[in-house]
């Protein structure tokens, strides 16, 4: 084998076999970063990321103007409309033509409003779709996380509306913070070592702002527990990223001065769209690495729930439906699919995916304990001592619907096909005298 493949055969094979006591104490951190970046391009490509950042970029081009709309309107009812409008314009300033003519569309449909030329059906289409779009974000973010369950809708709507008035709370907060240290440096202007200090922060500062949306980004978007110490380096990156690009933007003009040769003033719109399609393909890059970082042990092997076989996905349900209905039968409190997860060493993404399955099938109750807990529990639909691994098998195997209209009565005929149709009928009977209750969970060779 040559070194090329040798290399190969490592970094796709080898390196996600190790054990903890060979080289991994020694060169643990790079392997786990190598682990992370790994993971994280894999599923960007494999579950077309680039797609999700294309789809949010139409429906941000869409609802733009109406958010910036509540933002704005907000703003102004506490006086705070100047310092917003300064840090979009800010935000923007590789685009000016753009945010110029944004910054008019709000303040244009801000005055209809208020006027009451844009009442009704506009307000409805407005908040349409500032909701839609932070749905759909919420979406592509689940679809990272591999959450199959939404949050409500009476969550969505009191975070959204939560979002929608802390976030120019926040924004006059910086700016009133990074207008401090700008007089602080003024007045230090004499001192080369505190103004020096201070202008360092006062650069400093977009940086720090940038990381910390997409921290909380990462953190609250997806509907369920992201833990902040996994989210804190990939925001970080996706914030210096985004200045980045802003700063390359900014410093590129000059090849694009052809561009705007050609298309005039209209070339703002397609530079624009192309920055926001950047812009998200950033921030769900940074979504996959907190995704890779929180759940990096449950890649040992890189199992999927696709590649199970169907017999281990029968085993591994009845082992979480029996620890469901243990802890129903000796009182204690539903598990969550995380908690699952602890008991029976089974990777999560599998646990949520075969819970997901068994909700669907009619097996288990998915509910929340409070309104404000994040994360769903599960409880088994049925009664527990009605409850059989020939149920269990019955449902999850009927579950979906026939959408081939065949007729099988000419086509299953005869006796051999009588003869499998009554021993598979024979073979659930046999099933369902086993209790999930009474079950002894123990692993069977493939």
């Amino acid at each position: 084998m040559s070194k090329i493949e040798s290399l190969i055969q490592f970094l796709t094979v080898d390196i996600w076999r190790m054990s903890h006591d060979k080289r991994t104490e020694k060169h643990g951190m790079w392997i786990a970063v190598f682990k992370k970046l790994y993971l994280a391009v894999q599923f960007f490509i494999d579950k077309g990321v680039m797609a999700a950042a294309s789809a949010l970029t139409y429906s941000t081009m869409l609802a733009i103007v109406p958010i910036l709309a509540v933002v704005f309107a907000i703003a102004r009812g506490f006086g705070f409309n100047k310092y917003i409008e300064e840090w979009f314009l800010d935000m923007l300033s590789g685009q000016p033509q753009a945010a110029e003519a944004i910054v008019g569309f709000v303040n244009s449909y801000l005055v209809h409003t208020h006027s009451g030329v844009i009442l009704g059906i506009g307000l409805i289409f407005m908040l349409f779709t500032v909701i839609m779009l932070v749905h759909n974000i919420e979406i592509t973010f689940n679809q990272i996380w591999q959450v199959k369950q939404q949050r409500s809708w009476s969550r969505k709507i009191t975070d959204y509306i939560s979002f929608f008035f802390l976030a120019p709370i926040a924004i006059v907060l910086t700016s009133g913070v990074t207008i401090f240290l700008s007089t602080i440096a003024k007045q230090m202007e004499g001192y080369m070592l505190l103004g020096s200090a201070v202008r360092f922060f006062i650069s400093l500062m977009p940086y720090v702002i940038m990381s910390a949306v997409f921290i909380a980004l990462y953190v609250f978007i997806p509907n369920t527990h992201v833990k902040l110490k996994n989210a804190i380096i990939p925001g970080i990156l996706a914030g210096v990223a985004m200045q980045l690009l802003q700063y390359f933007y900014i410093h590129c003009q000059i090849f694009l001065s052809g561009y705007n040769a050609i298309y005039g003033s209209f070339a703002a719109l397609p530079l624009f769209m192309l920055w926001v399609q950047l812009s998200w393909t950033i921030c769900l890059f940074g979504a996959e690495l907190t995704y890779t970082s929180q759940n990096l042990e449950e890649f040992a092997f890189r199992a999927e729930p696709d590649d199970i076989s169907h017999r281990y996905k029968l085993l591994l349900s009845a082992i979480l439906l029996s620890r469901i209905c243990e802890r129903e039968d000796s009182e204690q409190p539903a598990a969550t699919a995380f908690q699952l997860k602890m008991e029976t060493g089974i990777p999560t993404r599998i646990v949520s995916d075969l819970l997901f399955k068994m909700t669907q099938a009619g097996i288990l109750r998915q509910s929340y304990a409070s309104p404000k807990d994040e994360e769903a529990v599960y409880t088994a639909l049925l009664p527990i001592d009605k409850l059989t691994v020939g149920t269990m098998v019955d449902r999850l195997e009927a579950h979906g619907k026939w959408e081939i209209d065949l007729p099988l009565d000419s086509l299953c005929k005869g006796e051999y096909w009588n003869k499998a149709i009554g021993l598979r009928h024979d073979y659930l009977q046999n099933l369902k005298s086993v209790s999930i209750r009474n079950l002894d969970v123990f692993l069977m060779g493939e």
